[in-house]
C-alpha cells in the first residue's frame, strides 16, 4: 500500500480528532496539486477552437442574447448534441454568478451532456454589451466554453489559459479592433506561438 503523506492543519480540537484532520489535509492537499498542475500546464486553444465558431461582429446586444448567439454558431458547426441543453447550462451558469471578468472580457460556460468534448467559440462585439461584470464594466469580448458534465481538466484548463492570455492588455486591445473571424484565430494562434 502506498503511503501517503499527511501534514498537521490547525482545526479547532472540537472539528474533528487527529485522523478526520489527516485526512481533510490529504484531500485538499491533492486537490490543489490537480489545480496548480492544470493550471501550469497551457492548453492549445486552437486545437479546440475551429476557425467557423468565431463570430465578428455579434449581431446582439444583450447578455442571454449573445450567449444564445454563440451557442447558436456552436450547434449550426455540429458540436453541440442538444442544443437547448448547452444553453441551458450556460445560461444557468451565468445566473448564479456573472462570468464577466472585467477589462471587457466575458467567458460564459457550462458543463453538460450535450457535448462529447470541449468546444469554444469566440464572439467580438462592435458596442459593449452589459455583463454584470466584476469591475462594473460592459464586455467586448466574449469566449464561449462548453465542455461535458465528467471532464473537469480540459475545462479548467481552458478556463485557466484564456485568463491568462487576457491579462496581455496589447492582446485584448487587438482582439477589440479585428475586423473579421480570421483575424481573431490568426491574434490567438500568434499569443499562444510566443
Amino acid at each position: 500500500m502506498m503511503a501517503i503523506r499527511t501534514q498537521k492543519l490547525n482545526f479547532p480540537k472540537s472539528y474533528c480528532n487527529s485522523v478526520e484532520r489527516r485526512i481533510v489535509s490529504c484531500v485538499c492537499s491533492k486537490m490543489l496539486s490537480s489545480i496548480l498542475y492544470l493550471t501550469w500546464n497551457n492548453m492549445i486553444l486552437t486545437q479546440i477552437l475551429q476557425p467557423d465558431c468565431i463570430k465578428v461582429p455579434v449581431e446582439n446586444t444583450g447578455k442571454e442574447a449573445v450567449i444564445t448567439e454563440l451557442v447558436d454558431l456552436l450547434d449550426a458547426k455540429g458540436l453541440l448534441l442538444d442544443r437547448d441543453i448547452a444553453l441551458d447550462a450556460v445560461i444557468t451558469r451565468e445566473r448564479i454568478q456573472s462570468t464577466g471578468t472585467g477589462t471587457g472580457i466575458a467567458i460564459p460556460h457550462g458543463k453538460c451532456n450535450a457535448v462529447k468534448e470541449l468546444v469554444m467559440a469566440i464572439g467580438i462585439a462592435r458596442e459593449p454589451i452589459e455583463f454584470e461584470s466584476i469591475d462594473g464594466k460592459p464586455v467586448t469580448i466574449l469566449i464561449l466554453l462548453v465542455s461535458p458534465a465528467d471532464q473537469t481538466g480540459p475545462h479548467i484548463q481552458a478556463l485557466a489559459t484564456i485568463s491568462r492570455m487576457m491579462l496581455n492588455e496589447e492582446f485584448r486591445q487587438q482582439l477589440e479592433k479585428v475586423t473579421c473571424s480570421d483575424e481573431v484565430y490568426e491574434l490567438l494562434n500568434n499569443q499562444q506561438n510566443q
